[in-house]
């Protein structure tokens, strides 16, 4: 079941990355269909991004388009704003849905995973908003999707925890240092959301997320969706520094 809001971002330009498959294509489709021009970051996935070009073309707007980047790498992020800026002068939303992970033990978790996750995940959102302040004017907004994980801990992902419990941190922060210059920013954290990964549960498993959540089922793509769009607009317009659980009640 799909949650739209249609016609509240007529006219304003986005990007999102992680933009091309699972919750990034869900958001990328939900902002187009809202009415923003929409510049989607992947990293590696090239059959996932020619498809979502060609969904974006349906929402009636023109003005998409994707790029191909690693938000591990400082470089790329810098290379990912200079093509936003090169199309249009202003940013109106940010959405830093790009994410890496992996499940290690913590004794086992050597320097370069670590390292791996963390600037994926966190450093790629520092990065990507100090790159596109210069873009970014009153009324801009801000999303960095976080996760349920980082107020309840996993094991075997002590990095990952780590890193979206962070976003949480730098969304605090930023929002004291960017809210004069009218600029907001805020978390939303899914819980357990159906994905390729969430296919690959046995019906054990899948069982007991479902029972875990109030709403006894587990969260689409669409429903994160909803809510990025939501704070990426104007009804959304006093609210930054929050982060937003989409867990069904987790």
């Amino acid at each position: 079941m799909e949650a739209r809001t249609e016609g509240t971002l007529h006219g304003k330009r986005a990007l999102v990355t992680g933009g091309t498959r699972g919750i990034g294509r869900a958001i990328s489709l939900a902002l187009a269909e809202a009415g923003a021009g929409v510049t989607a970051c992947y990293r590696h996935d090239q059959e996932s991004a020619v498809a979502l070009e060609r969904e974006l073309k349906q929402t009636g707007n023109a003005d998409h388009g994707t790029v191909r980047a690693d938000l591990g790498s400082a470089e790329e992020v810098g290379r990912v704003i200079e093509s936003c800026r090169q199309r249009h002068p202003a940013l109106d939303a940010l959405v830093h849905n790009a994410g890496a992970i992996s499940h290690v033990p913590f004794d086992q978790l050597e320097t370069a995973e670590w390292h791996r996750v963390l600037d994926t995940n966190l450093t790629a959102a520092y990065l990507l908003v100090q790159q596109a302040l210069p873009m970014l004017g009153p009324g801009a907004s801000v999303v960095l999707v976080g996760s349920k994980v980082a107020q309840v801990g996993v094991p075997l992902r002590a990095h990952y925890t780590a890193a979206k419990a962070g976003l949480t941190g730098l969304a605090r922060s930023l929002c004291k240092e960017l809210g004069p210059r009218g600029i907001r920013i805020n978390v939303v954290a899914p819980g357990v959301t159906e994905s390729p990964a969430a296919d690959q549960l046995s019906p054990e498993q899948r069982a007991r997320y479902e029972s875990m959540a109030a709403l006894r089922r587990l969260g689409t793509p669409e429903d994160v969706a909803a809510a990025v769009t939501f704070l990426a607009g104007g009804s959304a317009a006093y609210i930054t520094g929050e982060t937003l659980h989409v867990d069904g009640g987790m």
